[in-house]
């Protein structure tokens, strides 16, 4: 007898039931572990989506991207800079009108690039086929992460349809794989070291897969359909160089399009280094940003 396994194909991630909204904040409803994709082979990928309590209209998104050198890390933490605020950063994002959006995607462990910028895709996807009963607007949609997730953001954000994303946002993260060898200081990066979190990333070394490095840099897709962005990065980071960031914003520059790059003088990665009150600018940055980005009726500002 043949086992019919049509039985095991997955449920579309489109039409599974929404989680049973918490309240982790005054005014804000959380849907913790939404299903928004399931890959082939994986485990399912979800998201957390932060909510106002009482929202009129369809509302602005930004989908935040989190780090860990694309090895580890949670989907809902920005830091440990952030992990004392309380309210927290995502709560206070959907007091302001936001609907914030915190997707799980493929560790370095689990599979390599381009599955990362696929799972990003596919979490952009499920906002279009759910934003009416979600309540949000995919129209207007901001991309943002920290470190590895600033990367997955701003590549995403590069590669996707030039209409798809209103802004991106970027925190320390690396944007020119093939550059980080000339960008670190010498002797602290090796590009033929198969182990390196970039390695992992690429499947390979750089060095032996160049064309999978610069499909993998942001820096490689910029073009004059880009959205704008907004770059910080510490200028004392010494895990991502801020020439990192130099680059990205020249790159747009030189393509025409609107990019404000702020350099943090002393911040360090994670931001180390800078003040409280210097960290809450980044994230008060950072939401002005988006709303001005996400301002229209539809689309780009």
């Amino acid at each position: 007898m043949t086992f019919p396994f049509r039985l095991l194909a997955p449920p579309d991630p489109a039409t599974l039931p929404l989680p049973y909204p918490a309240r982790p904040a005054d005014g804000v409803r959380l849907l913790r572990g939404a299903v928004y994709a399931i890959p082939d082979g994986s485990r399912p990928l979800t998201a957390d989506v932060w909510l106002p309590e009482d929202a009129a209209g369809p509302l602005p998104v930004v989908v935040f991207v989190h780090g860990g050198a694309w090895r580890a890390g949670l989907r809902d933490d920005l830091g440990p800079r952030f992990r004392s605020w309380r309210p927290g950063p995502f709560a206070r994002l959907a007091r302001a009108g936001f609907a914030v959006v915190c997707p799980d995607y493929r560790l370095s462990g689990e599979a390599a690039h381009p599955a990362q910028r696929d799972d990003l895709a596919a979490v952009l996807a499920w906002l279009r086929a759910r934003g009416d009963e979600l309540g949000v607007d995919a129209g207007r949609t901001v991309l943002w992460g920290e470190s590895a997730g600033g990367h997955l953001a701003a590549l995403t954000a590069l590669t996707q349809p030039a209409t798809t994303i209103s802004g991106c946002v970027t925190w320390y993260a690396p944007t020119d794989l093939p550059a980080l060898a000339e960008d670190r200081p010498e002797g602290t990066y090796d590009a033929r070291d198969p182990r390196s979190f970039e390695a992992l990333l690429l499947g390979g070394a750089p060095a032996d897969r160049p064309e999978a490095a610069r499909d993998a840099s942001p820096v490689a897709h910029v073009g004059p359909e880009a959205p704008p962005f907004l770059i910080l990065h510490g200028t004392d980071d010494a895990l991502i160089p801020v020439r990192q960031s130099v680059r990205l914003a020249e790159a747009l520059r030189d393509a025409g399009s609107p990019v404000d790059l702020r350099l943090l003088t002393g911040g360090g990665h994670l931001w180390v280094g800078l003040s409280d009150e210097d960290v809450e600018d980044c994230h008060v940055r950072t939401a002005d940003f988006a709303r001005r980005c996400t301002s229209g009726a539809t689309g780009r500002a």
